[in-house]
């Protein structure tokens, strides 16, 4: 069987752990060539290019800062030069900056909204004219049952990622006609290292308010990905899933 993404080029942000991490390395089981950004971790990034690149896929990191928009036009004009295509963009870099609204500072809410809202601005206006000159392409934005919900002590957050959503459906409007699909994901309670530091007890509140009783791993929002890269989706967009164990329901 031909794995689902074999052939394609994918951009994707904040690759170097996390939700990121998994997402790159299920794109390369399914054949995907990938470009992936971080900001800080260049070792960690490293060991994950040399881990994941082979002679049937390439694999590159990309220290670059996807709230610039210098930095977003440089990546996606080296990354075509390198790889010759970009097919799938997923916008998945970005931040908490966690306060109730009476203690938040203005410098907190703007670069929430700087490097989560923003960059999905920046990335996907320059990967556009690859995109409209290939007449195809899916780009996929990580959005949050938070921006679909809100949440106390979060309301930074919850804006950038309800922006997102927005973004997403305008996006799906103004490229659809060039077969450019544009769709994000609302991740939920997702076990990954950040979420630990909550605590034994905190977690297991969640797992109470959850229909399937657990929270959710990164390699599931990464399959997610996977199927709104690939030509299984291919009637798809404008459309947020819910990747959240039924939490929403």
């Amino acid at each position: 069987m031909m794995n689902l993404l074999e052939g394609k080029t994918a951009i994707i942000t904040g690759g170097s752990r996390g939700i990121g991490k998994a997402i790159v390395e299920i794109f390369v089981k399914q054949g995907a060539n990938v470009a992936f950004t971080y900001s800080s971790s260049s070792d960690a990034a490293k060991a994950i290019e040399n881990k994941l690149s082979s002679k049937n896929v390439k694999v590159k990191s990309y220290k670059s800062d996807a709230s610039n928009f210098e930095e977003a036009q440089l990546l996606a004009a080296s990354v075509l030069e390198e790889f010759g295509s970009i097919d799938i963009l997923v916008n998945n870099a970005g931040i908490t900056k966690d306060n109730l609204l009476m203690r938040m500072s203005e410098e907190d809410f703007d670069r929430v909204i700087q490097v989560n809202l923003k960059s999905v601005f920046n990335m996907t206006k320059a990967v556009q004219r690859t995109m409209l000159k290939q007449r195809k392409g899916s780009i996929i934005n990580m959005s949050s049952v938070i921006g679909v919900k809100g949440n106390a002590g979060q309301s930074n957050y919850a804006a950038s990622k309800a922006g997102i959503i927005g973004f997403t459906k305008s996006m799906a409007i103004e490229l659809g006609s060039r077969n450019i699909r544009s769709n994000a994901i609302a991740p939920g309670f997702i076990v990954t290292e950040m979420t630990e530091e909550l605590g034994e007890e905190t977690i297991k509140q969640y797992f109470e308010a959850i229909p399937l009783k657990r929270g959710g791993t990164p390699e599931e929002i990464a399959n997610t990905c996977v199927f709104l890269g690939s030509d299984m989706s291919s009637y798809l967009t404008g459309q947020v899933l819910n990747v959240d164990g039924g939490m929403l329901t």
